[in-house]
């Protein structure tokens, strides 16, 4: 009796988002095997990074390790570490290999908004000022306030739309987004809680509508677009995918759901650390990337769907606290800190802190897919896996130290 009612409860929901939430359970890495896809295809071409098998060292709660034996501590499925076009570390976990693809969720974001700068330079999409109503005229249907929404609203995640970003909770926005079909169907029904442009507030959903712009614009679906203009022009290794809504209206998740690998991942940050140009072929305008990695400290470090990198410091050159801002703010700019705000450390405190953020910058998924770049030591970094339960962050900035420690011993 039971599997009956459980075959008729799933029998229910099959044609809705929420039967697919119960049959799949959790947003997973292997997702790319349930959903339809656009097939993304490698060109004759490729290009392969040097090696240089270099051992590194981490600390994790006081016990000192190799890097490799704490990331078999943890969830991790592929790690790399590349400095100056050498890969100097490179491991794979959970029955991974170079060549497996997994779904790197919300970092997907960051490449569509590198698809946005090549259509805005392709002159396909004429400004980032632009109506998005001009690409999907459809979203008249709905909300009046659309037609106020700009492609820029939606690149600063200032959207204004009323939004729920939980992907554990069946009923939230981004799963319905997420697992359900006919993505635009879903764009018309949504409300504004903002006017566009007014408040900063991460949501998959500027992305997704994002991506449907740039499909409009050059009539290609957004995998598509990405092989011509991107997989085969750069030499990646590897095939990849990109998940659709469904098989009828083959509308892309942009904002989630680009499936490759930690190699041509890395491929992507070395496109940006080279300010959009791939040995000479300018994939990308210079202008576009550089708007995607300065930091904006009045977005919260967030520009054009990438991260700067954000951190703080309440201690001076010698360890002591800033005892007043004037020194705080002195402190910042003697370190060069060109995006940066002073506060107290707690409002009792007579002790202050700089916030900042560095020229630093990654994308980054929801299970700790993440793709970073060091540009003035010229390293990138790529950890793809199946939870986030580390502070990568932290494991970088070790990674960083040794490798300038031993760039100085060549010195």
């Amino acid at each position: 009796m039971r599997k009956f009612l459980l075959l008729f409860i799933v029998g229910l929901f099959s044609s809705c988002h929420l039967g697919r939430y119960v049959t799949r359970l959790n947003a997973n890495i292997t997702d790319h095997k349930i959903f339809p896809k656009t097939e993304i295809s490698t060109g004759q071409d490729t290009f392969q990074f040097l090696e240089h098998p270099t051992e590194f060292t981490v600390v994790s709660e006081g016990v000192s390790m190799s890097l490799d034996e704490r990331l078999r501590q943890t969830s991790t499925v592929s790690f790399l570490v590349i400095h100056k076009d050498t890969i100097l570390f490179e491991n794979y976990y959970k029955g991974y290999k170079p060549d497996s693809i997994s779904n790197i969720f919300s970092a997907s974001k960051s490449i569509t908004s590198l698809l946005v700068g090549i259509a805005i330079d392709e002159g396909k999409i004429k400004s980032v000022k632009d109506p998005v109503v001009d690409y999907i005229p459809e979203l008249k249907e709905g909300d009046p306030m659309y037609l106020q929404l700009t492609v820029e609203d939606l690149l600063e995640m200032r959207s204004g739309l009323k939004f729920k970003e939980a992907y554990l909770n069946p009923f939230a926005h981004v799963a319905r987004l997420y697992y359900g079909k006919n993505q635009l169907k879903q764009f018309k029904n949504l409300k504004f809680e903002y006017e566009p442009g007014e408040v900063h507030d991460y949501q998959s959903i500027s992305t997704a509508i994002l991506g449907m712009v740039v499909e409009r614009a050059t009539q290609m679906e957004l995998g598509k677009y990405l092989e011509q203009k991107v997989w085969q022009p750069m030499g990646m290794e590897f095939n990849a995918s990109w998940s659709v809504d469904d098989n009828k209206n083959r509308s892309t998740k942009a904002f989630c759901c680009l499936n490759t690998t930690a190699r041509d991942l890395a491929k992507i940050g070395r496109l940006y650390l080279n300010n959009g140009n791939w040995n000479g072929t300018q994939i990308v305008s210079k202008d576009w990337v550089l708007r995607s990695k300065t930091a904006n400290m009045e977005n919260d470090c967030y520009q054009y769907q990438w991260y700067s990198q954000s951190a703080e410091n309440d201690k001076d050159k010698d360890g002591n606290a800033y005892t007043d801002s004037l020194s705080a703010v002195n402190a910042a700019i003697e370190n060069s800190y060109q995006n940066f705000y002073v506060e107290r450390v707690s409002n009792a405190s007579e002790e202050w802190q700089i916030n900042y953020c560095s020229e630093n910058f990654y994308a980054v998924g929801i299970l700790g897919q993440i793709l970073y770049m060091n540009p003035s030591e010229d390293i990138i970094m790529v950890r793809l896996g199946e939870k986030r339960k580390v502070s990568y962050g932290k494991i970088f900035t070790q990674i960083i130290a040794q490798i300038e420690n031993k760039e100085k011993e060549v010195l």
